[in-house]
Order: C-alpha cells, then sequence, then structure tokens
C-alpha cells in the first residue's frame, strides 16, 4: 500500500528530476548570441519522401485496423 508520504516524496522527486532537466541556467547557450532562438527554421524535404511517409502510416494504420477488427482469430477452447 502506497502512503501520502511515499506519494508527496515521489510527486518532489519527479518535480527535482524534471526542474533541474529544463532549467534554462544549465541550457546550452547559442554560439551566436545574435541568432534568434525562440524560432523554428523549416528544413525542406522532398516531395517522394513526403508522400511515401504518409502512404506507409496509411497502410499501417490500416493494416492495424484489419489485425484487430477484421481479422477472424479461432479460440483454442
Amino acid at each position: 500500500m502506497v502512503t501520502i508520504p511515499k506519494i508527496l516524496a515521489y510527486l518532489i522527486s519527479l518535480g527535482l528530476i524534471f526542474g533541474v532537466a529544463v532549467n534554462p541556467a544549465t541550457a546550452k547557450l547559442s554560439e551566436h548570441p545574435s541568432q534568434k532562438t525562440s524560432q523554428f527554421s523549416k528544413i525542406e524535404q522532398p516531395l517522394l519522401l513526403k508522400v511515401s511517409v504518409t502512404l506507409g502510416g496509411v497502410v499501417l494504420i490500416g493494416a492495424e485496423l484489419w489485425w484487430f477488427l477484421l481479422s477472424k482469430h479461432q479460440s483454442n477452447m
């Protein structure tokens, strides 16, 4: 049985772990101080790669739906 002090200890330790991990003071500074770090730069991908990733995702989703909803499994009873 988990008691309230254990739960509090878990929450405090998680807070310390994540607090240190995302602490801005410990984050590495940019090599170029004048460069804006708050904006993302767009990385253009080839059209063939975009289409193949999209089609691969659709095929995997279709296979998962078929496996769990449409396939007939025989039970061993």
